[in-house]
């Protein structure tokens, strides 16, 4: 990885230098956003006790993707950097179908999806979003219906993965995608996530505007909130009521909640309050689904720390260079020389350039500044 004062590895012959970074101030901002998505493996930190490590691993729910996938997939890089698929999942059906949503079958879909990369030294890390209505190419697929494989797709929604063939496709279509194995993967469902923020007694955000988002069913006046878990998972999803209506604008809105949800999370004294310290990991377990190889406590605890070592000034978060498809203005698709320069600075554990960023329709969104800390 590349020291913050420009020096490292020269780039190969024909690659141009990679410009700065982004700003400072928001790398440290953003470091609040990367620890929830494994907010799950954080709390497991402070759970001591045989006892209690086998009742949480008996929670936890494993895939066994290595073998699903099997040879067919990229070189696996040996220097000590970690690729990491995380997605956030919504089925619909049951309890999450309760937060409205826009999918009437039910079919499960993969709404939140993060690559993240750690660095071979471990003290930095870059943290790539990937819009959920993306047009990418999809491999063949099992599908998880057992209905036989499902053919690829040259222009197929980037969540339609997670809906088809589950975990596996998911990991088979953004290996396809990036270039890069997933050495994990790991899975928040919904629902879980909202018995955390109930089990945190609801995080305390202010909103800029009224917000009356049909499909998510939230409704907000601008103000001041503490909002239970129903409704911060509403927030989450809320699409149409923010920024240009597009899902680029929801994963800004999702970023600036996650930041107030971290914010709060460090007023709160879990180690001080042993109960609510196990309420939360017994819940967020019991939410989590992981590859195979990550399914257990001890693992978790040591993927854990490993985040937790990387420096709040040497973390990236972008989401991956799009621009809306000429053919269907609802969805977006990569840019093709920006993704090249994000996938690429990746393989080699480099940061993001900033051109791979310029001109992406994901900057423009304009969710982020809606909400704020309580």
């Amino acid at each position: 990885m590349v020291p913050p004062s420009g020096e490292g590895p020269a780039p190969a012959p024909g690659e141009e230098e990679p410009a700065d970074r982004p700003s400072k101030p928001r790398r440290r901002r953003l470091l609040r956003v990367t620890l929830i998505t494994v907010l799950a493996l954080a709390l497991l930190v402070g759970v001591g006790g045989t006892a209690l490590y086998l009742k949480l691993d008996g929670n936890i729910s494993g895939i066994d993707i290595e073998s699903a996938l099997g040879e067919d997939r990229p070189e696996d890089s040996d220097n000590g950097s970690l690729d990491l698929l995380v997605l956030g999942s919504d089925t619909r059906t049951g309890e999450n179908g309760d937060f409205g949503g826009d999918d009437p079958d039910g079919e499960a879909r993969s709404d939140t999806a993060m690559v993240v990369h750690i660095n071979e030294a471990h003290d930095a890390a870059t943290v790539v979003s990937i819009p959920r209505d993306t047009l990418v190419p999809r491999p063949d697929c099992e599908r998880l219906d057992g209905g036989g494989v499902a053919p690829a797709s040259d222009r197929a929604m980037f969540n339609e993965a997670y809906g088809i063939g589950g975990p596996v496709c998911a990991v088979k279509t953004v290996e396809a995608l990036t270039g890069l194995r997933m050495d994990h993967y790991l899975e928040l469902d919904f629902d879980g996530f909202a018995k955390l923020v109930d089990t945190l007694g609801g995080v305390r955000v202010t909103t800029r505007e009224d917000i009356d988002d049909e499909d998510s069913r939230l409704r907000l006046t601008a103000g001041t909130h503490t909002l239970s878990g129903a409704e911060s998972l509403a927030l989450v999803r809320t699409r149409k009521a923010v920024g240009d209506g597009s899902d680029l604008s929801r994963i800004q809105l999702q970023h600036s909640f996650l930041d107030a949800l971290m914010r709060q999370i460090d007023e709160v004294d879990l180690l001080g309050n042993p109960k609510r310290l196990y309420d939360l990991a017994d819940t967020a377990t019991s939410a989590v689904t992981t590859d195979s190889d990550l399914a257990s406590v001890s693992k978790l605890v040591d993927l854990a720390r490993t985040l937790r070592e990387v420096d709040s000034e040497e973390l990236q978060l972008i989401t991956l260079p799009v621009g809306y498809d000429p053919a269907d203005p609802n969805r977006v698709a990569p840019l093709a020389e920006q993704s090249r320069q994000v996938w690429t600075a990746l393989k080699r554990d480099r940061p993001v350039p900033e051109s791979a960023i310029r001109d992406s329709a994901a900057e423009e969104g304009g969710g982020d500044q809606l909400i704020t800390q309580g």
